[in-house]
């Protein structure tokens, strides 16, 4: 990992999205701090889409959607989309309220069968892992869970190394892609991932193919299931705290932040931001 200041001025300057992760990378000890909503803000006003992908649920998400300076969250570790619909808009065929009002939508990867059928199967999943793992937890956001299921690690309770690792066993001998964030194991049926997400949602709210255009995008995050990203984007940037996971990851961010957290962003922010202000950009 490099530090942020061995990132190319040229690169910087030429960025038209950022990609990040929400806990521990926007937030700090649970929620957003001023200088990462005033960085997400920063960039949207200098003409760049800001899109937060994150293993919370979409019921969780559903208030930020609305409040955050982001183009859209996508939750569930890649598999459900949300935007604000805005006011006197039918784009993708969804209209306002009557009172004109901005409202939420919400889009899924997964068909309503397909989603109803994979929803039992995790019911039944999660119980044994209850069951099984001592001091093992759902997490506390599961009640807006619509696509995965999450155990809680380090969010409200610490779970032993050993314990996720049983964990981790149980949810993969059923079949769940199951991957660790850095407060919860998510685990779900399906193949999608933060990667599979960032392009689903690039595509389809943006019409751009994210994929012919990678160099031009940063992705910002912190943990493990953030390692897709650090491998398949040129630009990934690992906000300080990386360092704890660091030793588990098989692939790295290319640049680190001096500063942790909500901090960390704010100080990528400000890079990409001096990039595109200086002289010849």
């Amino acid at each position: 990992m490099l530090d942020l200041t061995h990132w190319p001025l040229d690169a910087r300057a030429r960025t038209v999205g950022v990609l990040t992760d929400v806990d521990d990378t926007l937030t700090t000890d649970g929620a957003i701090t001023p200088d990462a909503l005033q960085a997400m803000a920063a960039l949207r006003a200098a003409g760049l889409y800001v899109i937060a992908i994150t293993g919370r649920p979409a019921g969780w998400s559903e208030p930020f959607a609305t409040t955050w300076p982001v183009d859209a969250i996508v939750a569930e570790t890649g598999s459900v989309a949300l935007l604000r619909t805005p006011k006197n808009s039918s784009q993708n065929g969804l209209q306002p309220n009557r009172e004109g009002r901005e409202q939420l939508s919400k889009w899924y990867l997964q068909d309503a069968a397909t989603r109803a059928a994979n929803y039992a199967r995790m019911q039944q999943v999660a119980q044994q892992v209850l069951r099984e793992v001592p001091g093992a937890v759902l997490a506390q956001d599961s009640p807006g869970r619509e696509t995965d299921i999450a155990i809680d690690h380090s969010e409200f309770t610490q779970l032993p190394p050993e314990a996720i690792a049983q964990t981790l066993a149980i949810l993969r001998a059923a079949g769940m892609n199951a991957q660790i964030s850095s407060i919860h194991i998510n685990a779900s049926y399906g193949t999608h991932n933060k990667l599979v997400g960032a392009r689903w949602i690039v595509r389809e709210l943006l019409g751009r193919t994210l994929d012919d255009e990678m160099e031009r995008w940063v992705f910002v995050g912190d943990s493990l299931n953030d390692q897709v990203m650090f491998e398949h984007f040129p630009h990934s940037v690992g906000v300080a705290n990386v360092a704890r996971f660091a030793p588990q990851l098989r692939y790295l961010p290319r640049y680190v932040t001096q500063a942790a957290r909500g901090a960390g962003f704010a100080e990528m922010a400000r890079a990409i931001l001096a990039a595109k202000a200086a002289p010849g950009a």
